[in-house]
């Protein structure tokens, strides 16, 4: 089967969803799954069957060390200023 970006999440039946312990519980959620291949989907949770975004192995890895440095903080400075003060 091939996949690519906005294949409708629900036509990924091999696909495992999980979402952080940290989600909210009103279901503001990214959920991920890992693919055949090793290939990495993400979805909305309020919208199961809405489109997945796919990406290499690399390149979660390469957001995630992003993500660990810091380096995405300034997006939720505006958002959540009590939790990252200046």
């Amino acid at each position: 089967m091939q996949v690519a970006n906005g294949i409708p999440a629900d036509q990924l039946p091999m696909a495992r969803w999980r979402k952080s312990r940290a989600s909210n519980p009103s279901g503001s959620c990214v959920e991920v799954a890992e693919l055949p291949g090793g290939t990495i989907a993400f979805r909305n949770s309020r919208f199961p069957s809405g489109p997945a975004l796919v990406y290499t192995p690399a390149e979660i890895r390469a957001f995630l060390t992003g993500v660990k440095n810091g380096e995405f903080d300034d997006l939720l400075r505006h958002a959540f200023s009590e939790s990252f003060p200046a």
